[in-house]
């Protein structure tokens, strides 16, 4: 496959973009080489500049549940689009979106449409403080939340230190409002709760990370953390910006039978259109202005082109959906295992529905310190030769890959068949 195209595409967007990406995964920097810009989607495939095809399993880093360009999606898109782009103002479209959220999610009464999942959980953050009057929050390493300065931060030195931050122009000053955790550590967890409790405004969660790669919660982890924020009087943020609608249709919270006070969603809810959105308990959520004294604004919120797409995905989110991403990352986990296994190389594959990641790890990963011991050269390797063999895999060791609707067992095999190509 050649990828001149993408190699001078490349270097024309590195003269006007930082890095030459709007997004810093997207420049293979943890696999080297050059990106492959990527002309149109269809289905379960993705179509290079340069006229390559590839079985995706990237879909978007998420909201590509029912596949590329689903046609009823984009034919309300189009005819959202015919009525105008955006309005500034509440439109019918809004309404039944919320209902359709609040439908899906019993635990959010009220909703809140923004833009991104990053503005969602600054937003939910900010409700939080606004209604505990409490300023610090907790969250754990590997788990990803958006680049707000608050949430770019990583542990400091003990248990209930201050944060440092993780990224150039991160005031200290703000990241002290941050405490981070390893994930999956009830005792650390409790211990900082009995330590600070008092001034805990929230804990941020991811309940299935898709950001260190699939990490699933231990048992009872998830549980803790809605218990130890009851019973201290700060509120439980669970982050489904990934796993809503994804791990069912009420996201994760459906799965594991749990209801966070706030929730952030974005990505499916969005059809692949920029729309996000937080939520929760209906007494905390009427802090929000113009009910109360947190503001959030934005002009494009609810924008109604977006929300006619999230409207369509959501329709469509029915248990044969469910059934089939189920069955297919089943086939996907087997068949990676079988991978590794015969050509014996230390892998961990971790699966939690459409969920997915190869750890060239030999053990299991809980945490971000389980994680950082995998092979990153080795992953680097094998990913060059999974592109090679026409599948589009995540461009970095730490971050899940995704089914979707439109794969086949085909692909499933085809895919199989490459991963073990790939190993040498």
């Amino acid at each position: 496959m050649s990828d001149t195209i993408s190699q001078a595409l490349f270097e024309r967007a590195r003269a006007v973009i930082p890095g030459g990406v709007n997004s810093p995964v997207r420049a293979f920097r943890a696999v080297g080489g050059n990106p492959v810009f990527i002309a149109r989607a269809k289905g379960a495939r993705v179509y290079g500049e340069d006229g390559s095809e590839y079985v995706d399993y990237v879909g978007s880093w998420g909201p590509a549940l029912l596949g590329h360009a689903h046609p009823d999606v984009i034919r309300a898109v189009q005819e959202a689009a015919e009525g105008g782009l955006s309005f500034g103002a509440p439109t019918s479209r809004e309404v039944r979106f919320a209902e359709a959220v609040r439908a899906l999610y019993p635990q959010i009464e009220k909703l809140r449409c923004v833009s991104s999942g990053t503005e969602a959980t600054m937003s939910a953050i900010r409700v939080a403080r606004g209604f505990t009057r409490r300023d610090f929050i907790v969250k754990f390493e590997g788990c990803y939340h958006g680049h707000a300065d608050h949430l770019l931060v990583k542990a400091g030195s003990g248990l209930a230190t201050f944060g440092v931050p993780d990224s150039a122009g991160v005031p200290e000053g703000t990241a002290q409002t941050t405490l981070t955790l390893a994930y999956n550590d009830i005792p650390a967890l409790e211990a900082l709760f009995a330590a600070r409790g008092s001034e805990i405004a929230a804990v941020i969660v991811e309940p299935v990370v898709g950001n260190m790669g699939c990490v699933p919660p231990e048992p009872g982890f998830l549980e803790a953390i809605i218990s130890l924020c009851r019973k201290h009087g700060a509120l439980s943020i669970f982050d489904e910006v990934m796993t809503g609608c994804r791990l069912a249709r009420g996201g994760a919270q459906e799965r594991y039978g749990l209801r966070a006070d706030l929730t952030t969603l974005g990505k499916i809810i969005g059809g692949g259109m920029p729309l996000a959105a937080y939520g929760g308990r209906e007494d905390v959520m009427n802090v929000v202005a113009p009910l109360g004294p947190v503001y959030q604004a934005g002009t494009l919120s609810g924008n109604p082109v977006a929300v006619a797409a999230g409207l369509a995905t959501i329709e469509r989110l029915v248990p044969e959906v469910y059934e089939k991403l189920e069955r297919l990352g089943a086939a996907l986990e087997a068949g990676l295992k079988d991978a590794t296994a015969k050509a014996g190389v230390p892998a961990t594959v971790q699966r939690v529905g459409s969920m997915i990641t190869l750890f060239f790890n030999d053990k299991p990963v809980r945490s971000w310190a389980d994680a950082s011991r995998s092979d990153t050269k080795r992953f680097a390797t094998w990913h060059a030769g999974m592109l090679s063999r026409g599948i589009y895999w995540p461009p970095s060791q730490y971050e899940a890959a995704f089914l979707s609707a439109a794969h086949t067992d085909e692909d499933i095999t085809r895919t199989a068949l490459a991963a073990r190509a790939s190993l040498g």
